[in-house]
């Protein structure tokens, strides 16, 4: 049985939160919330990691997390950056913000060979989702997954949030998925506002995507054939990026994939905004006093 893969996309700019939110110590012993979810993959059988990351960011990234892994599982490292483009196409000039997490996993196309799961740096899944997640990657089935969380413990106290909703069928399957880029709650009701400024009243109850998904190595010339559509169509936009719920939902929508939805009954939570820091120390700080995880990680 061949161990599945974690690829953990660690780019982003943190533009809204204020800083390298990757980077952040959230633990009691100074881990980061990629500490966590590698201990928690590593659990459910993952056998090697692949962060991409940005080349600028390199040094800083290795010594502060890599460092921790050298002895412990095999680590690679790619790196998505805005001139890392199909032949036959180019930067667009002012173009200076990433191309989207499609653009991010393509990138780590000759890094992996095996089933493997996505995740992002900055989100805290929990141990029962790499659980469920791992045994589907091992099970051998050639379908796609995601893991699928309730909106409603998933948003920020301090600003919106961009969430994919699923629409899932009766026997389990990812039939659609739509990217609500402006999610806030107000007290009891919450809403989202797209790009036309039309509001929309959700119930909370929502499954949504947070971008934890597992994948066989077939998708990556999916996501090739799907970017390259992409550049043609938006490559001049200074501003438009390719996101993994949109490509995904065209490959189903297309009858190229089926992505089986797999439920986990732990919390989600993670740092979109700078506020939400302490909220997430706390969080993680129960669940070490209740057992789940050592007082220290790294031992």
């Amino acid at each position: 049985m061949v161990s599945p893969t974690l690829l953990v996309l660690a780019a982003g700019m943190g533009s809204r939160y204020g800083g390298l939110k990757q980077l952040d110590p959230v633990g009691p012993d100074d881990e980061t919330i990629m500490d966590y979810s590698i201990f928690d993959a590593r659990r459910a059988g993952f056998g090697k990691v692949v962060f991409v990351i940005r080349k600028e960011m390199e040094d800083a990234f290795k010594r502060a997390i890599g460092s921790r892994y050298d002895k412990r599982v095999p680590v690679e490292y790619v790196f998505q950056e805005v001139g890392k483009l199909i032949p036959g196409f180019s930067i667009p000039e002012g173009r200076t913000k990433p191309w989207g997490t499609t653009h991010a996993i393509l990138m780590a196309a000759n890094a992996i060979h095996e089933p493997f799961a996505v995740i992002n740096a900055d989100d805290f899944y929990g141990a029962g989702s790499f659980k469920v997640l791992g045994q589907h990657l091992q099970s051998g089935s050639s379908d796609y997954a995601m893991v699928g969380f309730v909106l409603r413990n998933t948003l920020s106290e301090f600003g919106t949030v961009a969430r994919g909703v699923c629409h899932v069928s009766d026997e389990g399957y990812l039939k659609d998925i739509s990217e609500l880029k402006s999610i806030e709650r107000e007290g009891s009701v919450i809403t989202n506002i797209d790009d036309d400024g039309q509001e929309t009243i959700l119930n909370g109850g929502e499954m949504v995507s947070m971008n934890m998904w597992g994948f066989t190595p077939q998708i990556f010339g999916q996501l090739h054939d799907q970017f390259h559509r992409f550049l043609k169509r938006y490559g001049e936009d200074l501003k438009a990026e390719c996101y993994i719920p949109s490509t995904v939902n065209t490959l189903i929508h297309a009858g190229a994939a089926r992505v089986k939805v797999l439920r986990s009954g732990d919390s989600w939570f993670g740092v979109t905004y700078r506020e939400d820091h302490p909220r997430v120390v706390q969080s993680i700080l129960r669940l070490v006093e209740g057992g789940t995880y050592p007082r220290k990680l790294w031992r």
